[in-house]
């Protein structure tokens, strides 16, 4: 589990509770505060344990064998105080009723509950006894100790989880492999924080069962719907154990992990179709290549609302089966009938996969290449506002227009302010209005994602026609197209682009292509040349 933890002191100066006269002595070396002239033992002195607070709710309270974690004042019965946890910075930990402790100790623990504040007076019987500890406790001496438990638990103990919130509908719980995001709030036993999620404005997001969270993480999560809250409570055995994380968690800590799933799938999953509703009549179903005008309300998959097409009032409209679309509503989008409604699930990795995207809709936005048809209104002398059709491309429009037409998706609208500079310059278009700013008033109506860097055709030659004449490679590069090994530039003509092509690759002029001229210029032998 990432987050912080606490660091574990190990160097214990002056021993906790007297265990061992050897640590009490040492306390010498440490300047321990003066110690008291013996006094004789009250008549009748017993045991006495007060319980000076106890918390509302105690699911758990000590008894012989529990592992404890405690915070402890020691002092005489004049005040004279002769140890203290808190001037440590660290809580005893110790075995109960194992011998571990003096016995009054080793009595007074039992029945604790976490948080529990007792007060607790040990006769000399239950102490050091009539020798004491030389330099450091009188003989016959009366010791009161003030205790806060913090932390109890056994080597018996298992995980424990407690759902407090539910879904009606769960169609799959965490299994391992599974890939999980959820929000959680870190506590020790007795309350305190020491992580959240919350805070840090991110969820965590791991795989489960295959090692990457704490033991007592892994099986906490296992079973949980996406929307349950459940609360996971892990002995520091399936924590971080006796050594902490060397942060924020010390030694032998219980963990206490406040859980809400937000998202879950597996690698290996497809996206799941859900039909809400079908049409009695279909004429005909979508297939891969067909335009496709539709709504959509886009959410994840706790149900946070990221996008929607009715809040913009139009239609997303696109081809499908083509790429224009992530993968699963690609996938998603095909069968369907007009008319028909239907709830697309998409795992990440057919979705926007680890990265996710700043601003998450199913739009693709503009870029270099791309063909734009989009509408504008000019506010400037002479301007007349028009639908405009373009191959986006270096030289095509201004410079100003140019950047103004990048990352724009299907529908948005947006204003664009162009200086002289990025503009007609000082001169103005064609003579007319120089050193004028532009304001254009845009919308883009249609997107057609252009090449990608540095595309070209995968070639299998001996499978196609070797030497191409004219006809032959434009059918060639047709069969390519359709069957999604090729894509041509849009925004062009298709027998325009294919000559351009064929010329291109004629390198010798003789009206066919070999498989010596189907390359890319920069693949062809470079000629050698002297330097100058």
């Amino acid at each position: 589990m990432a987050g912080p933890a606490a660091v574990r002191r190990r160097g214990r100066c002056c021993g906790a509770l007297l265990v061992l006269p050897a640590v009490l002595v040492s306390w010498a070396a440490c300047q321990a505060p003066p110690v008291p002239a013996a006094q004789p033992p009250p008549d009748g002195a017993e045991l006495r344990v007060e319980r000076r607070f106890v918390p509302e709710s105690c699911p758990r309270a000590v008894r012989p064998g529990d592992f404890v974690r405690y915070h402890y004042l020691g002092s005489f019965p004049d005040g004279t105080r002769f140890d203290s946890s808190y001037d440590r910075g660290s809580t005893f930990n110790v075995f109960v009723g194992k011998g571990q402790l003096i016995a009054g100790m080793d009595q007074a623990l039992v029945g604790m509950c976490v948080n529990e504040r007792r007060f607790v007076q040990i006769p000399p019987k239950l102490a050091y006894g009539s020798e004491g500890v030389s330099g450091v406790i009188p003989p016959n001496a009366v010791l009161h100790f003030d205790v806060l438990l913090i932390d109890l638990w056994n080597l018996e103990d298992e995980v424990q989880v407690q759902t407090y919130f539910k879904p009606e509908k769960c169609p799959r719980t965490v299994q391992v492999s599974d890939f999980v995001r959820y929000h959680y709030n870190g506590t020790f036993l007795d309350g305190t924080l020491f992580d959240s999620s919350h805070n840090r404005m991110r969820t965590y997001d791991t795989y489960v069962g295959i090692g990457w969270l704490i033991p007592g993480m892994e099986q906490g999560l296992l079973g949980m719907c996406v929307g349950e809250k459940r609360i996971i409570t892990i002995p520091p055995f399936l924590a971080y154990g006796e050594e902490g994380d060397g942060k924020e968690i010390p030694g032998q800590a219980s963990l206490v992990f406040d859980v809400v799933l937000l998202d879950l799938h597996n690698p290996k999953d497809g996206i799941a179709i859900e039909n809400q509703h079908v049409p009695e009549s279909c004429e005909r179903r979508s297939q891969a290549g067909d335009f496709l005008r539709y709504h959509y309300n886009g959410t994840l998959l706790d149900g946070t609302l990221f996008d929607s097409s009715y809040s913009r009032n139009r239609t997303y409209d696109t081809y499908v089966g083509q790429g224009y679309v992530i993968a699963g509503m690609d996938e998603g989008l095909l069968g369907v009938c007009t008319g028909e409604k239907r709830r697309i699930i998409i795992p990440p990795h057919l979705g926007y996969g680890e990265e996710g995207r700043g601003e998450l809709d199913f739009s693709l936005k503009s870029s270099k290449g791309d063909y734009l048809k989009y509408h504008y209104k000019c506010f400037a002398p002479g301007c007349l506002g028009k639908t405009y059709n373009m191959s986006w491309g270096p030289g095509q429009v201004v410079v100003g227009m140019d950047m103004g037409l990048q990352d724009m998706c299907v529908g948005e609208r947006r204003t664009v302010v162009i200086p002289p500079h990025l503009g007609y310059g000082e001169d103005g278009c064609l003579g007319v209005y120089p050193v004028l700013y532009w304001v254009f008033d845009i919308e883009l109506l249609e997107l057609v994602s252009g090449l990608p860097e540095g595309y070209m055709f995968g070639v299998e030659w001996g499978t196609v026609f070797s030497p191409f004449p004219s006809t032959q490679f434009s059918e060639y590069i047709q069969a390519q197209v359709d069957s999604g090994k090729g894509k041509l530039a849009p925004g062009f003509d298709f027998e325009k682009i294919v000559k351009n092509m064929f010329t291109n690759q004629d390198r010798d002029g003789n009206g066919k292509v070999t498989a010596e001229e189907f390359k890319l210029k920069d693949q062809e032998a470079k000629e050698e040349h002297d330097e100058l």
